[in-house]
């Protein structure tokens, strides 16, 4: 089966279902694994973001929305050439990717008889789920239940090793300029991590909030988890996030790498933060995931 994905976790997820051979199409932000956008076709563009600051990014953004333009552009004549079979794509955010609306308009319109499927995970159960809805829709269901058992043997590996301990209470800093708190999955790995997740959203979209909001719960931790940027660029946002919370652990963390993205990484971010919430009780995180900066 020959498969497209249009967003980076999706990338992820075909990858650790041992398909990457089947996978043929990918966007211009696939980075994990490394060989998946520099040896497949990329069918998904946009505007290269990293020289712009989070206010300006968020005024790009917010200025394409309102005037009812698209954040990527989909190569339709690259994606026709590739014959897919199946495209993995989403309506969760589109911010994050090309909803599915647009894929199915482009595929009418090439005659391209590829599924799509879209991927619309909002709590972490619901992403892990979304394995075995990949694995069944390739006709591999035993590497989606392989794979989830995997990743739910890490998950409760954890939660033994925190059970009975104090929960820190932890505020999530989704972006900076201005602030959005945490929402969708993310409350969900800090409480898997043993903390207590305040000014969160579990489950709805995170919306941008006001630094009063985020501080109001008095957090003993702070995790700064930018959408878009791995840890070098969490570090330089978390720096400006310091004054807002004196008293407070301020930790950066991969946001791209271990919180944001809706694939098995999240069961990596879970063990990392429940290395920052209880450093004594589980193996510290890998170098290059966390950095604490107050």
């Amino acid at each position: 089966m020959r498969l497209v994905s249009l967003l980076p976790s999706a990338t992820e997820i075909v990858y650790a279902l041992g398909l990457g051979d089947d996978l043929v199409g990918v966007t211009f932000e696939c980075d994990e694994p490394a060989a998946a956008r520099s040896t497949k076709t990329v069918v998904v563009g946009g505007r290269d973001t990293r020289a712009m600051t989070p206010a300006e990014i968020d005024d790009y953004v917010r200025t394409q929305m309102a005037a009812g333009g698209d954040l990527y552009t989909l190569h339709a004549d690259a994606l026709a050439g590739l014959a897919p079979d199946l495209i993995l794509t989403q309506d969760l955010c589109r911010v994050c990717a090309l909803p599915s609306g647009h894929v199915d308009d482009a595929l009418t319109h090439l005659g391209c008889r590829a599924d799509v499927l879209s991927l619309d995970p909002h709590t972490l159960r619901e992403v892990l789920d979304t394995f075995i809805e990949v694995a069944g829709a390739v006709g591999v269901p035993e590497r989606g239940q392989n794979l989830l058992s995997q990743l739910e043997e890490r998950l409760a590996r954890v939660a033994a090793a925190v059970e009975g301990r104090p929960r820190p209470k932890v505020t999530v800093v989704e972006w900076v300029d201005p602030p959005f708190g945490a929402g969708h999955w993310v409350p969900d790995l800090i409480e898997a991590a043993g903390g207590r997740p305040v000014a969160a959203r579990a489950g709805q979209r995170s919306v941008q909030v006001t630094w009063a909001e985020l501080t109001a719960p008095q957090p003993e931790i702070v995790l700064v988890t930018p959408c878009g940027y791995h840890l070098e660029g969490a570090i330089r946002q978390a720096e400006t996030v310091r004054p807002h919370f004196p008293g407070a652990q301020i930790w950066a963390i991969d946001g791209d790498g271990l919180v944001v993205r809706p694939g098995p990484r999240l069961v990596d971010g879970v063990e990392a933060i429940a290395a920052i919430l209880h450093p004594d009780a589980v193996p510290p995180a890998p170098p290059g995931t966390i950095a604490r900066v107050a």
